[in-house]
């Protein structure tokens, strides 16, 4: 095929875990600060046609590999996957197992509050969903309305009490810090509520402003640098009093409770990636390629036509250190080989400049950053020659 490499460019173990994204594209309306392949939503969602192009998309993607290997996990994102009905989910789902054989353990699906009641949960979980992620990001009234969210402080908490009452025992919440006008007390009182509830996995990470955003185009007024610090500090302390490991920039759980479907990503796994907008990484016989799908919707429904793209040979440690460097634990040395194909000495002046600032650890085969690598990463991702 076109897109491999040219045979001997790269020495590649064996192929890591596949996953697959599947990205429902619509939400009620576009958040200012979203920067997400997300569109809104008409007054009927074309479900069924969506469905068909992303069975379409599944099978075009599946015949890149030899054989068809288990899936490690799915993941349903968007957007607002939640819009759809528990039917199409079904249908999705369904597919996805025919093609495959059977579903993985964790199927994560995406929900926002407003846009779901104990019902709807069950439907979800009855098709084949375990695990979900709510989106919250605040429980202050003001600040839902000045990040544009449909729902209140109070419609969050019953939604997941909705979710509970439905049955499902692995929930994430997503959070979010450094809200416009946001002090640390405000922070910490979200902070709080979000582990009174007692969520499996929390997502806490901080409001940046994106290019080709509403913020972006009329920013809102963030809280200083020592506020956010002072937020950032006291945060982590208080995910690590109520027993919320860190393992990884913004992802935090309680034991066993990792999102496996995210760690693929941060570990340089496979993923096929299928849906408006949505993008893939498979390990091929001599090398990595990227695939990426038609980005609108309508056009999407068309045809879900597939760009694919050979990873260069030269971009390759930044991909994997983009990655790895956001897990607490980081890499070891034998997966960087197996995972890139590259040889353990292409790392040796970036390791000994993290060391030397303090921005990385290194004991026998592991390497992980530090806390202060941690919160600098993109500086330390500077040092990749």
């Amino acid at each position: 095929m076109e897109h491999y490499l040219r045979p001997g460019t790269l020495q590649l173990g064996a192929p890591p875990p596949l996953s697959l994204y599947v990205h429902l594209p619509w939400c009620l309306r576009k958040c200012p600060y979203c920067d997400f392949n997300s569109h809104a939503a008409g007054d009927e969602l074309p479900e069924q046609a969506y469905i068909s192009q992303l069975l379409a998309d599944l099978d075009q993607d599946l015949s890149l590999l030899g054989t068809v290997p288990d899936l490690l996990s799915i993941f349903m994102g968007g957007g607002t996957p939640s819009l759809m009905s528990p039917a199409t989910i079904n249908a999705v789902l369904t597919g996805i197992a025919e093609r495959f054989g059977r579903l993985p353990a964790e199927i994560t699906m995406e929900a926002n509050p407003g846009t779901v009641d104990e019902s709807r949960f069950s439907g979800f979980l009855e098709a084949g969903v375990t695990r979900l992620s709510l989106g919250i990001q605040s429980f202050s009234d003001p600040q839902l309305t000045a990040l544009g969210r449909i729902h209140t402080g109070e419609a969050a908490e019953r939604a997941y009490g909705a979710a509970r009452k439905a049955g499902c025992r692995n929930i994430n919440l997503d959070l979010m810090h450094g809200l416009p006008g946001q002090r640390l007390e405000g922070a910490l009182t979200d902070l709080r509520q979000a582990i009174s509830l007692g969520p499996e996995h929390l997502s806490w990470y901080q409001l940046t402003i994106e290019p080709n955003t509403a913020f972006y185009s009329a920013p809102p007024v963030l809280p200083e640098e020592d506020d956010l610090w002072s937020i950032y500090e006291a945060g982590m302390a208080l995910l690590a009093e109520s027993g919320y490991e860190r393992y990884e920039v913004s992802a935090f759980s309680r034991k066993d409770h990792q999102c496996l479907h995210n760690l693929n990503y941060w570990q340089f796994g496979d993923y096929l990636g299928i849906g408006a907008g949505a993008h893939g990484k498979l390990t091929l016989r001599d090398g990595l390629i990227r695939t990426s799908k038609t980005r609108l919707p309508k056009d999407y429904l068309v045809s879900p036509n597939r760009k694919v793209q050979t990873v260069a040979k030269e971009d390759l440690v930044l991909e994997y250190l983009m990655n790895s460097l956001r897990m607490t634990q980081g890499f070891t040395m034998e997966d960087f080989v197996a995972r890139t194909g590259l040889q353990a000495t292409d790392l040796d002046v970036f390791i000994k400049q993290g060391v030397g600032r303090q921005l990385l650890r290194q004991q026998d085969d592991r390497v992980k950053p530090t806390d202060q690598g941690l919160q600098f990463l993109n500086e330390l991702l500077m040092l990749v020659d």
